[in-house]
């Protein structure tokens, strides 16, 4: 492993920090169907809600709602005097070949946001052609220069995770964080050893769809599946297959005072040392989700869900 202690410390950005809120359904149509079932006034509520109760830590990307996302929290930030840390996220497109088209998009980011900064700027994915060496050059320029205060990469593999931490570490800068999908019914950064390198790099693993994309929250069964996209993974072969980690979620709720399952699936991944990210379009969402912090699983209870988890495989 590479020598970490020379590096500057990354701890401010993610401090206090145990949950985080995703924005990827604010101004998705196509996969979330924003405006139909909740709008901006919606969203506006869960903002407000999560910044006075001291959540304040927000994950975007300048694709989501093809830019929709970044501009509410702009405009909603701008109506608040409470801080807000944003973390947000380049797509590296194939035709976005030379490290000024990050450059480029960091200020169109910037701009919808409504801010001169942002506290974390990632890699959505580790798309080619382009070398992670070059896209990791761009991300330290951007630090040095002010614009971003850390950086991460997303849906990294560890390969690709030890050479992006290496690159930036020859610039001077840390690796803050990659972010992946980890949840009950995906436990792959677990089984190939991707989070405990993150964790010997004292890089943050941040984990998207922590809830399986609304699987886990005991919503959908056999008899109410999911619609639309999300059903062609989340089948109903796949949700009669979770149903006893399901309820045993209910019964480990019910023990500590009536957490939901949600709840619980949320907790076992802080549990593991991850950084949930839910997404959350709703107060209802909100104040479950939100729920997940202030107590923790014990030792013999996220085995047993392990062990429940292991007996299934999502798609």
């Amino acid at each position: 492993m590479s020598e970490t202690s020379n590096l500057p410390s990354t701890a401010q950005v993610f401090a206090d920090v145990e949950i985080g809120i995703g924005t990827w359904a604010w101004g998705d149509r196509i996969f979330w169907g924003y405006g139909s079932g909740y709008d901006d006034q919606d969203l506006r509520e869960v903002f407000e809600f999560c910044c006075r109760n001291g959540f304040n830590f927000f994950d975007t990307a300048e694709v989501y709602g093809q830019g929709r996302s970044e501009r509410l929290l702009g405009k909603f930030m701008a109506d608040t005097d409470l801080p807000v840390r944003i973390a947000t996220k380049f797509m590296p497109f194939p035709w976005r070949l030379t490290k000024n088209s990050l450059r480029r998009a960091l200020q169109a980011s910037l701009k919808r946001l409504g801010r001169s900064k942002v506290e974390l700027y990632q890699i959505h994915w580790p798309f080619p052609p382009v070398r992670i060496e070059t896209w990791m050059e761009a991300l330290a320029e951007a630090v040095q220069d002010g614009l971003v205060e850390a950086v991460g990469v997303s849906n990294y593999d560890r390969a690709q995770t030890q050479r992006a931490f290496e690159s930036l570490a020859r610039l001077g800068v840390r690796l803050a964080s990659n972010q992946v999908e980890y949840h009950l019914l995906n436990r792959k950064v677990e089984k190939n050893g991707l989070l405990r390198q993150c964790q010997e790099l004292g890089v943050q693993l941040i984990a998207y769809s922590p809830l399986a994309q609304g699987a886990l929250t005991g919503k959908y069964t056999p008899q109410n599946p999911m619609r639309g996209f999300r059903e062609r993974r989340y089948n109903r072969r796949l949700l009669e297959q979770i149903q006893p980690l399901i309820q045993k979620m209910r019964q480990i709720g019910q023990e500590h005072g009536g957490k939901t399952p949600s709840q619980v699936a949320i907790n076992w991944v802080i549990c593991k040392g991850a950084l949930p990210i839910p997404g959350i379009k709703n107060m209802r969402q909100a104040e479950d989700n939100l729920g997940a912090v202030g107590w923790r699983l014990t030792e013999d209870e996220v085995a047993i869900l392990d062990e429940l988890s292991d007996r299934v495989t999502a798609g």
